[in-house]
């Protein structure tokens, strides 16, 4: 395997990232990355990590939410105490917040330090990736070679190997739905939760992953969270599924040749921070990878379509 993003292999790292999109970007690209085996994992606990990470090193340390800088100092002695009883050669991490601390930390160890910006990033670095380039010595990557320069460098990203395809054993029926609406917080998708039960006829088999989406008034069958395997197994089970354009589910769903309707949260409604994952979603439906729709637009002919495309990962 050849080195990736300057990391020499055999190296030994310790990758660090958020729970949710972020941590599954890491897993992904960690599998293209020469490392010595066992490296350690530091991110959050909930039923993602502990069922993608199984069977590896990790430390827990305590949420982080976006921009939320004040916990992500008051985890630095945390982070630093973890790093300085590890042996590594490198620390690597696609953000959000905890790359701000264990970045730096990696540094003042001498250590290699690699940032990989998250595909959700466009137009440029997200407020993490900025701020890193104060801190000499640590590369920094982006995942779009249309805003590569001299400080962001392009070598890859985990949307290089899908390609989409009508298939001819895919017939466009739909009996069984997954609404998957990832696990940030504290941010609601009602909107979506809304059209869904609107659209979806009586009879048809739904169920619901809600994350911080709490509700009590659902038909067929809600989980908060659930662990991958469980997560991987209702994506192959179903007929079609309605994602919310988070990069993780994406990766995931696409993963297993399937073609979500993706449905971006949208800042203007409270559903997210920012209007990224409309962004995310524009790009992947350019590429034919997904069905995009909005929340309020979203119609049951959008799961038809979706249920009758495949997704392979022989694109080069």
């Amino acid at each position: 395997m050849s080195d990736i993003f300057g990391i020499r292999n055999g190296s030994r790292a310790i990758l660090c990232a958020s729970t949710g999109g972020h941590l599954q970007q890491l897993h992904k690209l960690s599998q293209q990355m020469g490392i010595a085996p066992k490296p350690l994992w530091i991110t959050f606990s909930n039923a993602q990590s502990n069922s993608l990470l199984a069977g590896e090193r990790v430390e827990y340390i305590p949420y982080i939410a976006s921009r939320d800088f004040a916990t992500a100092l008051r985890s630095s002695p945390h982070i630093a105490r973890i790093m300085a009883r590890e042996r590594f050669d490198v620390a690597v991490s696609t953000g959000a917040a905890i790359a701000g601390v264990a970045l730096p930390v990696a540094k003042a160890l001498r250590k290699d330090s690699v940032y990989i910006e998250s595909v959700a990033r466009f137009d440029g670095p997200s407020l993490t990736g900025k701020s890193l380039r104060f801190i000499p010595g640590i590369r920094r990557f982006t995942q779009h070679p249309s805003w590569a320069n001299e400080d962001w460098t392009y070598e890859t990203s985990v949307l290089n190997s899908y390609a989409a395809k009508l298939s001819p054993t895919a017939d466009g029926i739909v009996k069984q739905v997954f609404v998957t609406l990832g696990t940030i917080k504290p941010y609601r998708f009602d909107s979506l939760v809304e059209r869904v039960k609107n659209i979806v006829p009586s009879g048809t088999r739904i169920v619901w992953q809600l994350g911080a989406t709490d509700r009590s008034d659902l038909p067929g069958v809600v989980h908060t969270s659930m662990p991958i395997e469980h997560f991987d197994r209702l994506v192959m089970e179903s007929d079609v599924i309605i994602t919310h354009a988070g990069v993780g589910s994406a990766i995931r769903i696409l993963d297993s040749g399937k073609c979500p309707v993706m449905v971006p949260r949208r800042r203007s409604r409270g559903e997210h921070i920012d209007d990224h994952q409309v962004q995310i979603s524009s790009r992947l439906s350019g590429l034919g990878l997904v069905v995009e729709a909005d929340a309020c637009a979203i119609t049951f002919s959008d799961l038809q379509t979706a249920a009758a495309t495949r997704v392979s990962q022989d694109r080069k």
